[in-house]
């Protein structure tokens, strides 16, 4: 968890940052996406809150029920990163459909779409990532 710790702080922070800056309309427009305004779009983006209030929510539970020393907070940390995985994915997948690359989206949804594929193979496998064996601590 050491090393997944700052991973999903930043992620879930991040995510509740994001949509309480979008909620209060709080982004310059030169960094909004192309077509930010059109109802479909708008609808489009607002169909991602429940799904990362939901990894947010997962991420966190699993670093407060890890401090305490509980075993189920492996499922949670393994729930967070697929849906993280899924977000990124998704995200990607339209604005690949859309021949839309602006760059800083891009990265922020590839970032969302890799990270999680660093961490789960050794957290399904019963590993912390880097190979470590599961202490609680």
């Amino acid at each position: 968890m050491r090393r997944l710790k700052p991973f999903f702080l930043v992620t879930d922070i991040g995510f509740i940052a994001y949509w309480l800056i979008t909620l209060l309309a709080l982004i310059p427009e030169a960094y909004l996406f192309k077509d930010y305004h059109e109802p479909l779009l708008v609808a489009w983006n607002w169909s991602f809150l429940p799904l990362d209030l939901l990894i947010s929510a997962t991420g966190l539970a699993s670093l407060l029920l890890h401090r305490r020393g509980d075993a189920r907070w492996r499922g949670l940390a393994i729930t967070s990163l697929a849906l993280t995985l899924c977000s990124g994915l998704q995200a990607l997948a339209f604005w690949g459909l859309r021949a839309d690359f602006d760059l800083a989206w891009w990265l922020a949804n590839g970032y969302l779409l890799v990270y999680p594929l660093f961490f789960l193979p050794g957290l399904i496998a019963g590993r912390e990532a880097g190979g470590a064996a599961l202490t609680a601590r």
